[in-house]
This record gives C-alpha cells, sequence and structure tokens, in this order.
C-alpha cells in the first residue's frame, strides 16, 4: 500500500520520505524509482536497542517532518518515543490490522500492544484501513484523540475488466468454458481458511457439475500435502486447481467468475476491492470490512461455515446472464466511487493536510 501512496501524493504539496526501521529491504528500489528517499535504521526485529533510537531520533532532527507517520505496531512505539524527542509537531500512528492473532496475545508482542493501548492519547491521532479495526483497537483499550479510517485504494489500471481473461484461464486450465470458474487468491494460513473453501467445494459439486475451483497463493500447490489430502478425500481431485504464488494476479483475478475470500478474521481484505475492480462478483465471509466493500455487489455469508458459502456461490452462478453482468458492473462502480488509489490518496493529503493545520491555528 505504501509503494503506492507515496509516489501519488502531490509533489507540489506533499514531500516523503520512507524510513525502515531494519533494513531497507526489497521494496525500497521500487520506491526509490519513484524518486522518493528511502532510509533505513538498521534495527534489530527483536527489541529496540538504544543505538538505533538514537539514529532514528538524529535522522528526525535532520528531516525535521511536519507529520511523522509510523505504519504497524514496532514502528508506533519508536515513533512515538523518538518523535517525541526530536520534537515533531504532529505524531500519526497506523494500524493495518483488524485482529491480534495469537502472536501478540502473548510474550512481548502482546506486552508491546497492551503497552501501545496505554500510550495511545499521546500521538496526534491514530489512522486505520477498515472501521473493523478501528473497533478491535478501541476494545484493546486504544483511546486516542483523533481516528481517522483511511480505507485502502485500488490501481484501476491493473485491475480491471478484461474480457479476453477468462477464455485464457480456461485455456490454462484445460476446462471448458462453460464451466463456471470460482477462485480464491490467499497465502495457505489458517486465517484465510481454505479448510470451509474446500468443504463448500465438496457440497457444491453434488448439485452443480459445471465449476472449477481455482486457488493460488502462496504454499497453495502441489506440494502441501493437507490440501492434496483434503481434495481427494472430497472428491474433487478434477475440480480443483492449486496454482501457486503467481505474478499475474491481475489477469487471473480478471478470469475468474467469482472470486472469493472466506477468510475467518481480516481487516480490510484487498482481494475482495481487487476482484470488484475486475468486475468479478464476490461472495465473502462477515469479517473485517468485507461486507463494507462489496456492499449491494456480491454475497455476504457467516466464516467457517461451508454450507452457506456453497449457498452463495450457488445464488450467484444460478443467476442469469444479464443479471449476473450487472453485479460485476455494480462491483466495478463501487470501487471506482470508493476505493481507487486516487480516493485513497485524497484521503491520506487531507489527513496529513489537517494534522498540520491543526498544530499551525
Amino acid at each position: 500500500m505504501l509503494t503506492h501512496l507515496a509516489p501519488a501524493m502531490d509533489r507540489q504539496r506533499f514531500e516523503n520520505v520512507v524510513v525502515s526501521l531494519t533494513n531497507a529491504g526489497p521494496l525500497a528500489a521500487r520506491i526509490r524509482g519513484e524518486g522518493i528517499r528511502v532510509a533505513a535504521v538498521g534495527m534489530s526485529r527483536s527489541l529496540p536497542s538504544p543505538v538505533a533510537l538514537w539514529r532514528l531520533y538524529r535522522m528526525l532532527r535532520s528531516e525535521r517532518p511536519d507529520v511523522l507517520q509510523t505504519w504497524l505496531y514496532h514502528s508506533d512505539f519508536c515513533g512515538l518515543l523518538a518523535g517525541r524527542a526530536a520534537r515533531i509537531p504532529s505524531i500519526a500512528w497506523n494500524i493495518r490490522c483488524a485482529q491480534t492473532d495469537d502472536r501478540y496475545k502473548r510474550g512481548i508482542n502482546g506486552a508491546l500492544v497492551r503497552l501501545l493501548a496505554r500510550l495511545s492519547p499521546f500521538p496526534n491521532a491514530i489512522a486505520v484501513n477498515s472501521q473493523a479495526g478501528r473497533d478491535v483497537h478501541a476494545d484493546l483499550g486504544y483511546n486516542p484523540r483523533r481516528w481517522a479510517v483511511l480505507a485502502n485504494g485500488f490501481d484501476l489500471e491493473r485491475f480491471r475488466p478484461d474480457p479476453t481473461a477468462r477464455a485464457a484461464l480456461c485455456r490454462e486450465l484445460g476446462t471448458p468454458d462453460t464451466d463456471r470458474l470460482i477462485g480464491l487468491v490467499a497465502r495457505y494460513d489458517p486465517l484465510k481458511d481454505h479448510e470451509t473453501f474446500l468443504r463448500a467445494a465438496g457440497q457444491l459439486v453434488k448439485v452443480m457439475a459445471n465449476v472449477r475451483f481455482v486457488l493460488a497463493g502462496s504454499g497453495v500447490d502441489d506440494a502441501n500435502t493437507a490440501l492434496i489430502v483434503m481434495i481427494h478425500e472430497l472428491g474433487l481431485a478434477d475440480k480443483v486447481h492449486l496454482l501457486g504464488p503467481r505474478d499475474d494476479i491481475p489477469r487471473l483475478t480478471a478470469g475468474l467468475d467469482i472470486a472469493t475470500c472466506c477468510s475467518l478474521g481480516e481487516g480490510f481484505p484487498n482481494v475482495v476491492g481487487e476482484a470488484m475492480a475486475c468486475g468479478v462478483p464476490c461472495v465473502v465471509t462477515d469479517v473485517g470490512d468485507a461486507a463494507l466493500i462489496v456492499g449491494n455487489s456480491g454475497v455476504v455469508v457467516p466464516p467457517a461455515d461451508p454450507g452457506a458459502l456453497a449457498k452463495g456461490w450457488r445464488q450467484l452462478a444460478a443467476m442469469d446472464t444479464t443479471s449476473f453482468d450487472e453485479l460485476g458492473r455494480r462491483a466495478l462502480a463501487r470501487v471506482q466511487t470508493h476505493y481507487s488509489m486516487a480516493r485513497c490518496v485524497d484521503r491520506y493529503q487531507e489527513f496529513y493536510s489537517d494534522l498540520n493545520s491543526a498544530r499551525t491555528s
């Protein structure tokens, strides 16, 4: 998200400098290629060291930004310490999730989240990318001076309807173009709930023969023994395609008939907005902001409920062509209106301008 946001901002009004707390990392070259400076503090991934915090402090004293925007928990903590010491006028945290998994409920990470809740009144504002993220962190005790919900945005040039994509995907899979293609683009992770997806697929094929299931993402391939065993147990060997990680997600997504997000927990699920930007109707579980994103352009079902998921797919697959195409156009229009990258940039620029105006007024 940062690699799209920073280069798109109005450079007559805003100058961005990106600071990595650890090393520059693989995204640094992409950001630098857009003419944006990237620096690195060299902090370890465990506890922040005094030396690294001193480097961050010196960097902030040198740059003297009007606004320090920190992203994610460790950055929020270090940025608040160094930013206050460097007398940065406005500090804003940025929360990018709507659930705290087991890593953030115990040990050092759990202590960090609890500490941040106590420190939350000190930054000038806390930005979240979902209303669900705001609600979850409020329940954890976060009590900021100001919440700002800044939804993600999507590159509508990259993710867009492609009338050739479906036929190309059918050829790649070796499936008739009369089959409905139902997809899940997600890394293999318990939160993404591939099990519910496959169990729903097992139910749907009993009442619909002309359907195929397309799964892509890291760990979603023939080397995943757990997936392979489940696919065979459910009798889906000739119905499921495991594509693994892909570098052509926009084309793959545009080739689907129905996209799916069956996660057990999400904040702002990007795969939903990406599918809608391609004009593909979605069936999503009611987690995070998924239902808000879909609106009246798809189907929302309870999480961890294979029967409900299968019913949602069948509801869309049974629609006549005119009604189904209209649903896809509605999905695209919704993203264009509410979740374009241009709209996202406008939200952030207004947020930063407000922070700067508040300190100067």
